[in-house]
Formats: structure tokens, sequence, C-alpha cells
């Protein structure tokens, strides 16, 4: 199963899905893609297997990942303060992996719906979802 993480800013939150991912399923496969050296860095240290960052990395891991999860606006154009190109929104959006987004409410998107909850409940949330996914499969 081919899981791609997928994060920017700090990395905070790909480094929160690849811990608990890791700590579930151990043996599992993580890629980390920051769009950034640093979110790349920071799910490295998690202890993701294979880390890249940028845009080119991101359009290929869309390619053939399974499971995509990550913040929402990596779907979104120019979200993350401009570090999400419109080509990786296209290429995380037009995948065929499941993807799992996590509602962030900033850069003017608003997720209508979804509960205004702590980060680590929408980390502990997402990591169901995948676990579900991955058990499934």
């Amino acid at each position: 199963m081919n899981i791609v993480v997928i994060d920017g800013q700090g990395g905070k939150m790909g480094k929160m899905i690849v811990e608990q991912l890791k700590e579930k399923y151990p043996s599992l496969q993580l890629i980390a893609i920051g769009t950034n050296s640093i979110a790349t860095a920071a799910m490295m240290k998690a202890g993701a297997d294979y880390g890249a960052t940028g845009e080119n990395p991101v359009m290929v891991a869309s390619k053939d990942a399974d499971i995509i999860i990550g913040p929402i606006g990596i779907v979104i154009a120019d979200s993350m303060l401009g570090e999400v190109t419109p080509a990786m929104a296209k290429a995380v959006g037009q995948s065929r992996a499941e993807k799992i987004l996590i509602p962030v409410n900033k850069c003017n998107s608003h997720v209508v719906g979804a509960q205004d909850l702590p980060m680590s409940e929408y980390i502990k949330q997402a990591v169901e979802i995948a676990g579900q996914l991955i058990d499934d499969k």
C-alpha cells in the first residue's frame, strides 16, 4: 500500500500523522512530501520512510498513491501562503487515491459542516480513517 503524507509550513500536522500511523502500523511504509524542506524534515524525523520536497514530488507521488493524507489546502491552488501550486492541487485532486483531507479553516477557505476541533482531534480522526482503509485492503 502506497501512503503519501503531504504537508507544508512547519510540517506539524504531517509530523503528527506520521507518528500516529507509525505507532499503529510500524511496518507501514510512508512517503512524506513537504511543500518546503522544513515540512519534509519534520515528517522524516517523525519516522517517514521516504521524503521529498516540492512540486514535482507531489505530482509524481500522487500518481501511484493509494492514500493521500494532508490538510485540505493540498487541493486548493495557492493555499498555504502560496506553497501549494496549481499543478500540485491538480495532481492531488486528480489522483485515484483515497484522500483524507484535514479541515484547516485558514487562507480564506472554510469547510462547511466541519466542527471547530483541536488539530490533535482531526489528526486522530484522519489516522482512524486511514486505518480503516489499510485494514480493508
